[in-house]
């Protein structure tokens, strides 16, 4: 599942940098259905909590992928947005590169508390994986 979940991030790095080197922000209306920043700095926490309990739980890959995306749509369904928003969102951020490193300063920060708070409630608990590829 590592190599599943650096794929992924490399496949949405180079979608990032290529929508970045083709158009301007300035040029970049938002989409309809824009991801407000605050609910998308959430469901991206929530995302790579998920990626890495998924890559925690020591799955065959294919089972691995496949409860991934089924939780995805759970995950995406509590937000109320469905994938095509979450990529045009994402997109849209990306293109904005200031909008998308500050958001994920606050995700990374987020992350860590909550690894940090996670620690600290079970000290005797084995180490877990990063929650971070």
């Amino acid at each position: 599942m590592k190599n599943y979940s650096f794929r992924v991030m490399m496949w949405v790095g180079t979608l990032a940098l290529s929508l970045a080197a083709c158009q301007k922000p300035e040029e970049v209306a938002p989409p309809r259905q824009l991801i407000p920043r605050d609910k998308m700095i959430r469901l991206l926490v929530e995302l790579h909590t998920l990626e890495a309990r998924t890559d925690g739980a020591g799955l065959p890959t294919d089972s691995a992928r496949a409860l991934f995306r089924e939780a995805q749509k759970s995950l995406y369904w509590r937000y109320e947005v469905n994938d095509s928003a979450f990529t045009q969102s994402y997109r849209y951020y990306a293109v904005h590169n200031k909008d998308l490193d500050e958001i994920y300063a606050v995700v990374v920060d987020s992350l860590a508390l909550r690894e940090v708070r996670q620690q600290a409630s079970s000290p005797t608990a084995p180490p877990r994986a990063p929650l971070l590829n």
